[in-house]
């Protein structure tokens, strides 16, 4: 999407490297729904070492595939200053997310910077299918990294290279779970359950969480993107996961840390890790709702299904202050109407950004 002239600068100053010594603007404004943001995900790359069938399948994101060139991914510098912005305006908890964000060679460099963004000290994490992580965990949590969150879907051998559309073994995740543990990171799994692919592994996973001690969550497959052949009757609804769990398990609901939390949790009576449920198909959580993405070519999406983003390189490209940029968000922000999850049924060919270009 290209910058509309209401969000580009009718003069920009004349160094590219400007930025602003004005005071902080205010905090960004809630949108049409009374919504603050507070957190935003940064996708650093649109690139991806598995093809995954319900994010980037095989025969779409193929060898032929047209990744973005290096030139429009945003550098990271220009990350850590649209994240500082965002941080001022109040964001509190910063995502980096892919693609692949592990993929990055930089990845470590733009940790580190967005660890000491001032005036607020963000929660720092990143999402990652973890094939990467055994070798950049510790020094990912020595640049200032605090938590990650590892896509897990199977335990099966088999399974997990058919989901991953890849020869690479489960194994390599495990050992990068290992690892950040190891390294004192917090580790969460997400695991996407299909129904007809992967409902096999609900048990596995979850056993195999809680004898590891960390909290897993469970998510029903979502239409994001246009290329994943979401189908409603593929989708395992978070009630018969419970009922299936609770089977297995004593659980008892947790209540939520806060009211944006997208996940309905549940302790074990015999240990510290949790099981979650992420509910988008069944239970939308749209109203309480305080996320953004940025996308990997600086698009700024104010919904996971969203079709279009507003442009926020353009204008660090073209030598906008902090304060346009600022504006820029706030206006996008504060024009937010958006409710997918609960509309989905009156928007059946609704188009989408893809989730590898999204950012998840």
């Amino acid at each position: 999407m290209e910058p509309t002239a209401s969000l580009t600068p009718s003069a920009p100053p004349s160094s590219s490297t400007t930025h602003s010594n004005t005071q902080p603007a205010k905090p960004i404004a809630s949108d049409q729904h009374l919504r603050p943001l507070r957190d935003l995900r940064i996708s650093v790359t649109d690139r991806c070492n598995l093809r995954c069938t319900y994010c980037m399948p095989a025969d779409v994101f193929d060898r032929d595939h047209q990744f973005l060139p290096k030139n429009s991914t945003l550098t990271g510098e220009e990350i850590t200053r649209l994240a500082r912005l965002f941080v001022g305006q109040g964001v509190t908890k910063l995502r980096l997310t892919g693609g692949e964000p592990l993929l990055r060679s930089d990845i470590r460099e733009i940790v580190a910077a967005l660890a000491e963004i001032e005036g607020g000290k963000p929660d720092l994490a990143i999402t990652s299918n973890g094939t990467l992580l055994e070798k950049l965990a510790a020094p990912l949590k020595a640049a200032g990294l605090k938590r990650v969150t590892i896509s897990l879907d199977a335990l099966d051998p088999a399974l997990f290279s058919k989901i991953a559309g890849s020869s690479l073994a489960p194994r390599r995740v495990l050992d990068g779970i290992n690892a950040a543990l190891a390294s004192g990171l917090g580790v969460k799994l997400n695991t996407v359950i299909q129904r007809g692919v992967n409902e096999s592994q609900v048990l596995p996973i979850a056993r195999y969480a809680k004898d590891l001690g960390v909290p897993v969550r469970f998510i029903e497959f979502m239409d994001v993107g246009n290329s994943n052949r979401w189908r409603a009757e593929n989708v395992v609804s978070s009630a018969q996961l419970l009922a299936r769990l609770q089977e297995y398990f004593d659980l008892s609901p947790i209540a939520p840390s806060n009211p944006s939390e997208t996940a309905k949790r549940y302790c074990h009576h015999d240990s510290s890790a949790e099981i979650g449920f992420i509910s988008s198909i069944t239970q939308p959580f749209c109203q309480n709702c305080t996320r953004a993405r940025l996308s990997a070519d600086g698009k700024l999406f104010t919904c996971l299904f969203a079709p279009t983003g507003h442009d926020l390189r353009a204008l660090l490209r073209v030598g906008a202050d902090d304060t346009v940029i600022t504006k820029t968000i706030n206006s996008i922000w504060s024009q937010r109407t958006d409710r997918y999850s609960e509309q989905r049924a009156d928007s059946p060919s609704h188009a989408k950004a893809e989730m590898s270009y999204l950012g998840g």
